[in-house]
Formats: structure tokens, sequence, C-alpha cells
């Protein structure tokens, strides 16, 4: 039997095969972020994420375009599965084209066509036996393709789990920090919530540590799951007023305050929490392809920053000096919020401010029955329900 040997074919299938193997081994098995010029599965999310924002942006609606982009993380994920698999497929059709050796019921030609059927068959394990690898080759390669077909399955039921397993554990935080810095959070309620906590009007030291020292393991937490899981940064919080991004803002500029200088307030662990804080802010920037911003606007103006200070001093929280407190804040924030900014243009994510103008609902304060229940007690007391006064009335 004479096989029609194709060189170019076999050359590109074996170039096809290798270069999925190794990304699909970097991206689910490598525990660290890989640096080199071209990457597989970051071509997959710059390809794929582009068009998915164009279209956000034509959602007038901010609920709605935030629901829209949290479809993206979990179904690129499902997509990027189907990449892999389809992929080897080609790769392995292109090294049985390329070595010959089958037959087809019917003695039917063989064309590239079919022996691509015969490989995706063959990869899913379907064995239905119309087309038939002659050779020792060609058996082998089937062979080595469908026990790749069965390390795939493996692969989707171990990777999934532990991405989502990883999304649970950043969320709980994130969904504690509700209560403790608002809807959205923000650091200056943070730290008014913290000295209100207490006793006497300026925060617990002690409790300060402890709240501290818990983001600083969250931030830690977070630099090593979504640098092994990159596909972690586009998964989107359950409400549209908080994301990861958010909170970690929210910890950098806590901290940076605290740096900064309060009376009766050591910044010991504040200083750590920045340090981790700031450590994944830098990393995610680069892990999510993020550009530097040089027209990045302002996030705290001279008359934010007096009007902070006012805030704060009003819980017992005093900047020592407002001159030097002002340039050392302003370093220390020219040391993250680049990083951060350009991190949400690329995922479209809104920052928090460093101080809401007026107060707002917190998300646990809101329900889909609350209006009703108002208006039943309002109504047995002869009275009016009042109307919405602004965001903070809708959830």
């Amino acid at each position: 039997m004479t096989f029609h040997v194709s060189i170019p074919a076999i050359v590109v299938g074996v170039i096809v095969i290798c270069v999925v193997l190794l990304d699909a081994f970097e991206t689910v098995v490598l525990p660290r972020r890989v640096t080199r010029q071209f990457k597989l599965t970051a071509w997959f999310y710059r390809r794929t994420w582009i068009p998915w924002k164009k279209i956000a942006r034509h959602i007038p609606t901010p609920v709605r375009q935030q629901s829209f982009l949290g479809y993206f993380g979990p179904l690129s994920l499902i997509l990027l599965l189907e990449f892999w698999a389809a992929s080897l497929i080609v790769g392995f059709a292109l090294l049985q084209y390329g070595i010959g050796g089958h037959e087809q019921l019917g003695n039917e030609p063989i064309t590239f066509g079919r022996i691509l059927y015969q490989s995706g068959e063959t990869f899913f394990t379907l064995g239905y036996g119309d087309i038939v690898p002659t050779s020792p080759l060609a058996r082998a390669l089937a062979v080595l393709e469908a026990g790749m077909g069965f390390a795939f399955l493996g692969v989707v039921i171990g990777y999934l789990p532990v991405v989502y397993a990883s999304f649970s554990r950043r969320e709980i935080q994130i969904s504690m920090l509700d209560a403790r810095a608002g809807s959205p959070p923000t650091a200056t309620e943070l730290l008014v919530r913290l000295a209100g906590s207490s006793e006497n009007p300026a925060i617990d030291q002690i409790v300060l540590d402890e709240v501290l020292r818990d983001w600083e393991r969250w931030a830690g937490e977070l630099l090593e799951s979504h640098i092994s899981y990159p596909v972690l940064s586009f998964f989107r919080s359950q409400h549209s007023n908080q994301s990861w991004l958010g909170a970690l803002m929210i910890m950098l500029d806590v901290t940076s305050l605290l740096i900064t200088g309060f009376e009766g307030i050591h910044p010991g662990q504040a200083r750590l929490t920045f340090a981790m804080a700031r450590h994944a802010a830098v990393d995610l920037a680069q892990v999510v392809n993020a550009r530097y911003d040089p027209k990045a606007g302002e996030r705290m103006t001279d008359a934010n920053f007096q009007a902070l200070r006012e805030t704060l001093a009003g819980v017992g929280l005093k900047l020592r000096n407002t001159d030097e407190a002002w340039q050392k804040l302003t370093k220390l924030r020219s040391m993250y919020e680049p990083y951060v900014h350009s991190t949400a243009i690329q995922l479209m994510v809104a920052l928090p401010p460093w101080q809401h103008p007026a107060k707002t609902r917190d998300n646990w304060q809101a329900g889909p029955w609350d209006r009703m229940i108002q208006a039943k007690g309002l109504a047995v007391l002869g009275q009016k329900p009042a109307q919405p006064q602004g965001p903070e009335d809708h959830f």
C-alpha cells in the first residue's frame, strides 16, 4: 500500500498541537505568570474582549451594561476550552492527513475534510469506524488522540471547580465590605464606620489592625489566584456597584491615608497591607494587558481633601500636618492610582470615589419588597409613602 506523505501538513500539525498543549499547561497547571511575547490564551482574550467591550458601550443603562459584561468571564472560559479542543482536533487531523494510511468504507477517496471528521470522532472517542487508520503510525496517532481527549475531559472537570472556588473566596470579603464601607464602598466611609464602632470617637488600634490584616491576606490571595487563573479578572461581583478592583482601590486609599498619619494611630499594619495591595495592583494591571493613560483624571482635588479632612476629624481622626499630609498622600497615590485606573479602563469597571457627596443606601438595606412593606406600614398610620429621592432608593 502506497501512502502519500505531506511534510508541510505534518509540520503544521506538530506546531499546532505543541502550541495548544503548552498554552493549556501554562494556563491550567503552571502557577505563575508567563511573560513571553506571544501567549495563545492572552491572544484569545484580547481578540474576544475587544468586540465584547464595543457592544457593551452601546448599552445605555449602567446596571444592564455591567450585567452584559458579567457574562464574558464564564462564557469566555467555556469558549477557551472549546478553542483548545478544536485546535487539537485540527492539529491531529493535519498529522493524520500528512502521514496518510487511512481507508474509508466503500473505498471512497480520503480528503482532508473527512480526516478532520475522523480526528473529531477520535478525540471525543465516538468510534464510528467509518474511516479506519491502516498504517501503524496512523493507528498510534489515533490512540494518542483518544487519550488526549480523555485528558482534556479531566482538565475540564478539574479546572472549572478550582476557578469558581477562587471566585467565591474573593467575593466573600467583597460582600462583607458592604456593611463596613457602604455601597459602593469608599475609604472615608470605612474609616468613619470603624471609628463609630468604638466607644470613643477614634479607631481602636486592635480592631483596625485586624481588619487590615484580613485585607492584606485577601490582596495576597487575589494576586495569587488572578495570576494563576487570569480569567478571574473578567468575573464580575454579584452587585453592579461592587468589584474586586474597587475593593483593592479602597484598601489602597485607606492604607495610604493611615500611612499619611493620624494622631494616635500607628501605621505599621497599614504599611504591610499597602505593600501587598500595591503589589497586586501592579501585577494584575500587566495580567489584563492594561496600558498607561497619561490623561487620567484627578480623583482628589484640594477641595475633596479638605472635605475628607473635615469628615474624618468629626469622628476623631485628625491628620498630623495638613500640608505635609497632602504631599505625602499625593506621593502614595501616584504609586497605585495609574495602575488601577488603567486596569479599570481595560475591564470597564467604575472606580469608587474617596467620599460620596451624599449618603447612599447600603445593599443590605435594600430589598424587592421594601417599598410595598413601607407603603403598607404608612397606610396603617394614615400617611403617604415618600417619593424616591435619588439613585440610592433603587436597588
